[in-house]
């Protein structure tokens, strides 16, 4: 039953009079007519995509019903469940399915949805055959998602409350956001993240273009909208201005509670300014309506608050072993008391807020023993809701049945390709204490497979660490976790540590399969510091050889691919011909995800050596590739290609608006920020040194009071700073993540950067740089410190003190294609004679 103990029986009284009679429908809408109007601006032009978000109670899904009361057209209309089934695209498929008679004439692509949606398969084409990359899966059915949206538009598509999404409902949105359907306006009610935090529709949506994506925040009512939602509510002409700022300070201003507040004040009437008659928190408003039922229908109530906001009253009647008839008098009586509303289908609680507080009134021994038996009874049902039961099970502390159904929630998951959905459910598993070692090793190693490509990698990081500090665990499980942790690390952004985790896992991997991807990650040399080219090239041909004794084409691909990216770093012309057989070979096209990354990687080697055509050309192929599969991790990758070639090419209009735009997306893509923030930082301080010649070669030109003028411009002067100051930053977390590249490349343009002004300081920069380019052992990387140092010595007088430096390049460089690296020679040579 509910706990009602703390209500008290309170006096009242006063001189404000109030009609205690019973409201109809919903109180007054007050207060959002600026973001009623924007939605209607939206949505009345479509394509659009908006994001009203706020937090619970704050009225998006009474503003979305406002909207779409006073809106013409078709209406697709789904709701996610705060315990969702692993069914992907489960809220789309909910509001599409009633449709089937708005279908006309489909592309043969929308027959891929023919399995999810049985009952529109008389409407949908023939399901096409299945393919072999789940990648290419899953951008087919986005498609088909996308085609049945554009046979029922022009339609407004209402999806509420995301913050409990699927992630592959969360990607289809942002799919959608960048490639939007004609005449389709989709609008999205979420919860706000919490600070510091997020969910799988704010992580898609923040790696979507600014453009695509219109967010519209709902905010408290104000002092004004209280005072009118009072003054109709209670019938009062004037309401005292006391009323309203006490209601505003006891209810935050959050629509919903204050909606909770005034219907409970006009049902009792009395003085609503009297503290001490007045329930002015909404857990007493609740405790107040609950006064008046029998013990029974508390129950009965309980229940359904343990069962979720749309309690099925076959499973109460279950759990609590009464018959249909008395469980639906319950929540009727409920109905009367203002606790639950009519929906349309069926009765449940007005908001989640309210269903909350109801389940934290019933006491905690009686809580676990509802969820226990609302399990029990949930049990018997096929196929078994395996994400209810285990949201049951770990709120009964029933902890090896929550793992069970947790587990299989997750396989379930992955079945169906939402590997994001799996993990969540692994990384829940993690957090039960009297797991054993062997079940927990084997939950690990299939979280760490979910989290890979996931957005739970931060959450998993700290759990496999925790797994690989037990001394005694097996060396095939250290080996097989040691490697997806340090790929996880190094998608973080941690190049050093995710280096070192996949050094120590290999010796543990057994299976040659698996030792030869791992190997041919290590063979990568643009990755991290302390590891000569010669360690690199040793492991690329180990990757060869156990690629070889696995006899799997997969491993086999993944060491053909690091070789053809560390020829091409070297300069080593046999780079081209592994990388046109392997874009000609059968292998990697049917690998269209790998062969994205492959080409991507290749156009940043290209770039790296000075083959601006070739990178054009391979970027290119990267992204149609990216585009085809839809295989949105790899977008910023793509931008980050692209911004580095404009660079390249001296396309610098516009460029610095539009990494610092990329920078700010990728911080949930944070293997790709360094890049581009070292290209931001390059840019900037190109364009500082370029405003500060410019403005040199004026004053040089002008009167003595121009030149004055000229030389207290303070435009230049600020540009220097903020560059140097950003390529020191990139400076201090390269070092931190132990990064190679981008270090010594921040570093060569900071030394350019401070080579005018502080030439001392320029040569510190130049020969750490070139220092680090020493531990790798490919001397092209380091042209640009070299001829710093070179001008630096011509500058002071003395080029003989650039010589040896300008003949290790010489040396380092010699029979390599490497024509960045050649044309720095060339001019080092014009400054330091051999």
């Amino acid at each position: 039953m509910i706990d009602g103990s703390e209500d008290k029986t309170r006096g009242g009284g006063g001189p404000v009079p109030v009609r205690p009679e019973r409201l109809r429908g919903p109180v007054e809408f007050v207060g959002r007519a600026a973001e009623l109007a924007q939605l209607r601006q939206l949505v009345e032009a479509p394509p659009c995509l908006i994001l009203l978000e706020g937090e619970p109670g704050i009225g998006k899904s009474r503003l979305v019903a406002e909207l779409l009361a006073e809106l013409p057209g078709h209406h697709l209309v789904g709701e996610c469940d705060d315990v969702p089934e692993p069914f992907p695209l489960g809220v789309l498929l909910d509001a599409i399915r009633g449709s089937a008679d708005r279908l006309g004439a489909l592309s043969p692509v929308a027959g891929a949805l023919a399995p999810l949606l049985p009952e529109l398969a008389d409407a949908l084409p023939a399901a096409p055959l299945p393919l072999t990359d789940p990648a290419a899966e899953r951008h087919r059915l986005f498609r088909a998602v996308a085609a049945v949206l554009a046979a029922l538009s022009p339609a407004t598509l209402l999806l509420e409350d995301l913050h409990w999404a699927d992630p592959a409902t969360c990607e289809l949105l942002a799919y959608l956001s960048t490639r939007p359907v004609d005449g389709l306006a989709v609008v999205l009610t979420a919860r706000t993240a919490a600070p510091g935090g997020s969910t799988p529709i704010h992580d898609a949506l923040a790696r979507t273009p600014p453009w695509s994506v219109t967010r519209v925040a709902l905010s408290p009512l104000d002092a004004d909208d209280v005072r009118r939602l009072a003054a109709r509510t209670l019938r009062l002409d004037d309401p005292p201005q006391q009323l309203t700022a006490t209601l505003l300070d006891r209810t935050a201003g959050i629509p919903f509670v204050v909606e909770e507040v005034l219907r409970t004040l006009a049902e009792r009437g009395g003085d609503p300014l009297a503290d001490d008659s007045v329930p002015f928190v909404l857990r007493d408003v609740l405790l107040w309506r609950l006064r008046p039922l029998d013990e029974a229908t508390r129950e009965v109530l309980g229940a359904a608050a343990v069962l979720g906001l749309a309690p099925d009253q076959r499973i109460i009647a279950s759990v609590l072993s009464l018959d249909r008839v008395a469980v639906g008098a319950a929540l009727t009586a409920a109905h009367r008391a203002g606790l639950l509303h009519d929906a349309g289908d069926g009765l449940r609680f007005r908001h989640d807020l309210a269903r909350q507080v109801v389940y934290d009134l019933v006491p905690r021994e009686n809580r676990e023993w509802l969820h226990l038996r609302v399990a029990r009874v949930l049990e018997q049902e096929l196929p078994k809701p395996v994400a209810q039961l285990a949201h049951h099970y770990r709120r009964a502390g029933s902890g090896a049945d929550f793992v069970r159904n947790a587990e299989a929630a997750a396989d379930l998951a992955t079945e169906r390709g939402d590997d994001a959905t799996a993990a969540s459910f692994l990384l829940q598993t993690m957090d039960v204490a009297e797991l054993p070692r062997p079940v927990r090793v084997r939950l690990a190693a299939k979280l760490g497979r979910s989290a890979i490509d996931g957005l739970s990698q931060a959450e998993a990081i700290p759990v496999l660490e925790r797994l690989l500090a037990d001394r005694r665990l097996p060396p095939g499980a250290r080996g097989e976790l040691g490697l997806v942790l340090g790929r996880m690390l190094r998608q973080q952004g941690e190049a050093l540590r995710g280096y070192t985790e996949i050094e120590r896992a290999v010796p543990y991997l057994r299976a040659p399969r698996r030792k030869a991807p791992a190997l041919a990650v290590l063979a990568a040399p643009d990755t991290v510091v302390g590891r000569h080219v010669d360690d690199h090239l040793a492991r690329c041909a180990e990757a060869e050889s156990a690629a070889t004794a696995s006899g799997d084409p997969g491993a086999h691909l993944a060491a053909r691919i690091a070789r053809a990216s560390l020829l091409l770093e070297l300069g080593d012309p046999a780079a081209w011909a592994i990388i046109t057989e392997l874009r000609a070979s059968a292998e990697l096209a049917d690998r269209p995800r790998e062969h994205a990354r492959a080409c991507l990687n290749w156009a940043q080697g290209a770039l790296h050596a000075g083959h601006p055509e070739q990178a054009e050309t391979l970027l290119a192929a990267g992204r149609a590739l990216v585009d085809e599969t839809g295989y949105e991790r790899l977008t910023s990758l793509v931008e980050a290609t692209e911004l580095s070639l404009d660079r390249a090419a001296g396309r610098l209009d516009g460029l610095v608006e539009r990494l610092a735009r990329l920078v700010a997306s990728t911080e949930r893509m944070p293997v790709t920020l360094l890049d581009a923030r070292v290209e931001l930082a390059t840019v900037l301080a190109r364009t500082a040194t370029a405003a500060t010649a410019d403005g040199a070669a004026s004053a040089d030109a002008a009167t003595p009071a121009d030149a004055d003028s000229a030389d207290g411009d303070s435009g230049s002067g600020d540009q220097v700073e903020l560059a140097e100051r950003a390529l020191r930053e990139v400076v201090v977390d390269a070092r931190r993540v132990g990064a190679i590249w981008p270090l010594v490349q921040a570093l060569s343009a900071l030394a350019r950067l401070t080579l005018a002004a502080r030439p001392d300081e320029a040569v510190r920069h130049a020969t750490e740089a070139l220092s680090l380019v020493r531990g790798k052992g490919i001397l092209a990387w380091a042209a640009e410190a070299v001829l710093v140092l070179a001008e630096a010595a011509v500058a002071a007088g003395e080029p003989a003190r650039a010589a040896a430096a300008v003949t290790e390049l010489e040396v380092g460089i010699a029979g390599r294609d490497a024509p960045l690296a050649l044309a720095a020679l060339r001019r080092c040579r014009e400054l330091v004679p051999a």
